[in-house]
């Protein structure tokens, strides 16, 4: 794990190297790039993986305290990655609020974006998603300390494992649940990062209704991976979200929650891989 320098401050990189077809790796909140561990071990061998922790409150560094932290504003910061590291054609890949910014970098346009692929995420007007995102909506509003002494409850597995927290969102996952719940228990401000993030992300209700408009103009190659019992994000979402895309295509998985890269991480490289050597259907149209 290495470090870049962006307009909001240093962001936590994991980036494999290599000549293979980039494929960048976005996470959702109270989350960091651990979520796509076993993904890109997988898919490194032929592909170079970016994985960056975005500010999403299980980040190590904190952000300038002027970071614009709603969800436009980090999907500009991953806009940002993205030319820094001068990445052409990428294979943008986002679960639970990545996938939120990468329908903003679709509905952009953003040339750097050659093929996109959502994992079980927040669509439409699921924002906040579910019990998990709808209570960390609330603790949201609680001052940066006050929050954090509610984080401090998911110090307990049978706390974690409750559906407003990550019970809903992963089967097989808790240890890096765990893990990702650290940084807002012990660094003063990272809790207040987390805090502007939360009340920035749940301002616009109506951002990924939005979003969704712009989406059938993207005809690029498309991917919908959906959790097909998933409780947070709802399937029809999913099946939604792959009618409005031009070269749209869903996939449901089994056994598996909203979390997929931690349930099922090889059936998900499987499907990124498989898709990334597909040829588009026809030229690109705008």
């Amino acid at each position: 794990m290495t470090g870049i320098e962006l307009s909001a401050g240093t962001i936590a990189l994991q980036d494999t190297g290599g000549d293979g077809p980039p494929v960048v790796l976005l996470h959702g909140m109270l989350m960091d790039a651990s979520l796509w561990d076993a993904v890109v071990t997988d898919l490194s061998a032929d592909h170079r993986c970016v994985a960056p922790t975005l500010p999403f409150g299980a980040h190590p560094h904190p952000v300038h305290a002027d970071a614009d932290l709603s969800l436009p504003g980090i999907a500009s910061l991953v806009a940002e990655l993205l030319e820094r590291l001068d990445l052409q054609q990428v294979t943008l890949v986002g679960n639970d609020t990545g996938g939120a910014l990468v329908q903003l970098l679709m509905g952009e346009g953003n040339p750097r974006v050659g093929r996109a692929v959502l994992v079980s995420c927040e669509a439409f007007d699921n924002l906040p998603p579910g019990l998990t995102g709808k209570t960390l909506a609330l603790a949201g509003r609680l001052p940066p300390r006050l929050f954090g002494l509610f984080m401090q409850q998911m110090r307990l597995r049978a706390l974690r494992r409750l559906p407003i927290a990550f019970g809903w969102l992963t089967r097989r996952g808790d240890a890096a649940t765990a893990r990702w719940v650290r940084p807002v228990m012990r660094q003063q401000d990272i809790r207040r990062d987390a805090v502007r993030m939360l009340r920035a992300a749940f301002t616009d209700r109506q951002l990924l209704l939005r979003a969704a408009e712009s989406l059938p103009s993207f005809y690029r190659p498309a991917l919908v991976v959906w959790a097909d019992g998933d409780r947070v994000m709802p399937v029809e979402h999913g099946r939604r979200l792959a009618r409005l895309l031009p070269q749209g295509r869903l996939v449901e998985v089994p056994d598996s929650r909203t979390l997929i890269p931690l349930d099922q991480p090889a059936e998900l490289a499987g499907l990124i891989r498989a898709f990334v050597r597909e040829p588009a259907r026809g030229e690109e149209v705008r």
